[in-house]
């Protein structure tokens, strides 16, 4: 039996804000875990040790790629994403998981 891939947002941030991000984390926040989003990396300590990475990564677990998908197009994402402008910038790329083998 093949359980279903899980989904993940891998995020770039470049805060230049931090002020008025915080807005976007308290909306941000509640929406991702309302979807069964949990962040899994942070990015408090990393170090880019081949190409280049303007910001500090983050990795975010959703329970399947559609999950991620329907969180990111989501009117409360948006809303979230709205109260960002100005105060970060993000690269978000959404993918799918490698699906897990179960017995």
């Amino acid at each position: 039996m093949t359980a279903e891939a899980k989904g993940y947002w891998l995020v770039t941030a470049v805060v230049t804000d931090p002020a008025a991000f915080q807005g976007y984390t308290e909306v941000a926040g509640p929406v991702i875990a309302a979807a069964g989003g949990r962040p899994i990396a942070r990015g408090e300590v990393f170090e880019v040790v081949e190409g280049t990475s303007p910001g500090r990564p983050f990795v975010i677990e959703f329970p399947s790629y559609q999950a991620a998908k329907d969180c990111f197009a989501s009117d409360g994402y948006q809303a979230a994403v709205a109260l960002r402008d100005g105060a970060a910038t993000f690269d978000i790329v959404i993918v799918q998981g490698v699906p897990a083998t179960g017995q």
